[in-house]
């Protein structure tokens, strides 16, 4: 049985001056229906969910909402009244105040971890955001409409949210860089590309495939019409002239056709052209070692409390580490960073730093851009119009384009900027010189997914010691090989390996490999962080010594397949094969992968392990 349609629009055109953002723009959404919204900066994403909610009116076209259905949006910049608690911002959104709505609230306000009588005026960026987020929930919208609503959120809330988003009986649309957090929820994708809606018919988990498949098509098509018209410039050089008055018309078709191939073309390039970042060449290092934690003791006083952050830490910290950090709110994880880098003493141990040590400091709070100051100022304090990025000079306007700038921004003030705009002026302004070590706490807050594809391809060439504070899972398992799980109360575990790792850990499917030890009464020195086995099980060995030749296997599967995937006509002719083919595709790309990684991580634990018998 069809769900029942909430809203409709058709043939829809939206003008802004001269420049066409939409032209022929339809879609439908319907009960229950779980949407993800993607789609390149300025592709016209916010436009589309103000037409949802009918705040932008259609130039031409046809928008149809069905009577007494109601829309919600997750609102973005929240400016408390004075005076207003957390319950009265959220009765606000509520038609019915008489109490009925009470067990929802309930509902919604404990897991976010917010308190009603909490004044709006006193809560932080993060909570206020929980707290508009509470709201758009308890309203209970047919269709929900959410911007970045993970933004803030730690681990275990943005899970806990994507249960409620996938038992949600209206229609959820949502816009988030958090690609796990899509293909959590989302059953089907809406790609704004180049000015055209495209719709997967599947959740985000398989968009990049599937949108891999429709690139690699628009590229085919366009080397056909390539060689057409490569056969007609042939005919009007050997003919033309001969029969100028008789074919004046098929040289006007080839030579708009040439025109319009070429900006094809061109557009084609722009959508996958990628900047390629050169690796970081550092000076050779005096010591293995970045930095230490010795017998580390730390505590901050909470409603007249003390609460222990850090308990008889120790942590060796090697060069060229890549260590993700997750916890909670108040586990510890900023005041760890910050006795890092000295802005902070601990109560009792030591923190020690190689001497030669650099590093940049990404601050969530984005301290060091001045609002006052201009994009050109924060990169080039100077007053220069150059940038030195690793060694080599790069205009200020080049260098800000390649972080999705319009370069006519140079001299705009800090303040005109949004909060993805800050955190990726922040980021260009760091990664041009990073150091040594780089920290980064929370860097994709308020990214769009571009700018994230950036900063992982940035930091896959980053060659020093990194720390990435971050609730971003697929990020984490995208730049990370150690994790550092605040649990509160001064515990601190250790997993090598990404988020996923960690899960895996969680759910008792492996024993951790690593382990933080308070350190024995008596001794001085801190123990590294180190392997618990003494040598590989044989469960180990055996994968390591099979898995080249599965790996082999699949890749010939991998090969296999995508010369069928390759007809353009297959859909056509047999969709029930092709999208058989395609699954089969997607899962042979992952389980390489996955793979891959594991093969690197047995043969990583071999190799330290002959060291230590060494």
């Amino acid at each position: 049985m069809a769900s029942t349609l909430l809203l409709t629009v058709q043939d829809g055109i939206i003008r802004y001056g001269d420049k066409t953002l939409f032209d022929g723009l339809s879609f439908n959404i319907r009960e229950g229906e779980k949407v993800c919204l993607v789609g390149k900066n300025g592709a016209g994403k916010s436009t589309l969910m103000n037409i949802i909610t009918g705040a932008r009116e259609l130039d031409e076209g046809i928008r149809w909402q069905l009577q007494g259905s109601t829309v919600g949006y997750l609102q973005q910049d929240i400016v408390p009244k004075p005076g207003q608690t957390v319950r009265e911002f959220i009765f606000a959104a509520l038609e019915n105040q008489d109490g009925s709505h009470d067990y929802k609230i309930e509902i919604v306000v404990e897991p976010l971890e917010i308190h009603l009588d909490d004044q709006m005026s006193n809560l932080s960026g993060g909570q206020l955001r929980r707290a508009a987020l509470a709201r758009a929930l308890v309203e209970e919208p047919d269709i929900l409409l959410l911007d970045e609503p993970t933004n803030h959120l730690d681990l275990d809330i943005i899970e806990w949210l994507e249960g409620y988003l996938k038992a949600y009986r209206g229609a959820v649309f949502c816009i988030s860089h958090d690609k796990t957090f899509l293909s959590n929820i989302s059953q089907s994708v809406y790609w704004l590309d180049r000015g055209r809606l495209r719709i997967c018919p599947r959740g985000f988990s398989f968009f990049e495939e599937w949108a891999g498949m429709i690139l690699e098509q628009e590229e085919r098509e366009l080397h056909n019409r390539q060689k057409v018209l490569d056969i007609e410039v042939e005919w009007a050089s050997r003919g033309v002239k001969a029969r100028r008055k008789r074919n004046v018309r098929r040289v006007d078709q080839m030579k708009t056709e040439r025109d319009k191939l070429r900006s094809d073309k061109n557009v084609l390039a722009k959508m996958l052209a990628k900047i390629e970042f050169e690796p970081q060449e550092l000076a050779e290092a005096s010591s293995k070692i970045a930095a230490e934690f010795y017998n580390v003791y730390k505590t901050y006083s909470e409603d007249g409390r003390d609460k222990i952050i850090l308990d008889k830490f120790n942590l060796r910290i090697q060069r060229g580490d890549r260590i993700g950090i997750i916890g909670k709110n108040g586990s510890g994880k900023t005041s760890f960073l910050r006795m890092l880098v000295k802005e902070m003493q601990p109560d009792a141990g030591k923190v020690k730093m190689a001497k030669d040590l650099t590093f940049s400091y990404f601050d969530q709070k984005r301290k060091d851009l001045i609002p006052e100051n201009s994009l050109h100022r924060i990169l080039c304090p100077n007053g220069s119009d150059y940038i030195d990025v690793m060694g080599k000079d790069r205009h200020v306007c080049g260098y800000l384009k390649d972080f999705l700038f319009d370069p006519k921004m140079v001299n705009h003030p800090v303040s005109a900027l949004s909060g993805g705009q800050k955190n990726r002026l922040m980021l260009a302004k760091i990664m041009a010189n990073p150091g040594s070590l780089l920290i980064l706490d929370e860097p994709t807050n308020d990214l769009d997914m571009d700018t994230l594809d950036m900063l992982e391809d940035m930091l896959a060439t980053y060659t020093g010691t990194l720390l990435v504070v971050s609730h971003d899972r697929d990020f984490l398992d995208q730049t990370v090989s150690k994790l550092l799980v605040f649990e509160g109360g001064g515990k601190v575990d250790a997993v090598i390996g990404g988020y996923s790792d960690y899960l895996e850990k969680k759910a008792g499917k492996n024993k951790p490999a690593e382990a933080i030890k308070p350190l024995p009464r008596g001794k001085k020195d801190a123990p590294a962080l180190r392997v618990k086995e003494a040598k590989m099980t044989y469960i180990q060995e055996y994968e390591l010594r099979t898995l080249p030749e599965k790996i082999g296997d699949l890749e010939a599967e991998i090969a296999a397949l995508e010369p069928q995937l390759a007809d353009p006509d297959l859909y056509t002719r047999d969709a029930e094969l092709f999208d058989k083919l395609s699954r089969g595709l997607a899962y042979a790309k992952a389980t390489l992968h996955k793979s891959e990684e594991r093969w690197l991580e047995l043969e990583e634990l071999r190799i330290s392990l002959s060291e230590a018998e060494a």
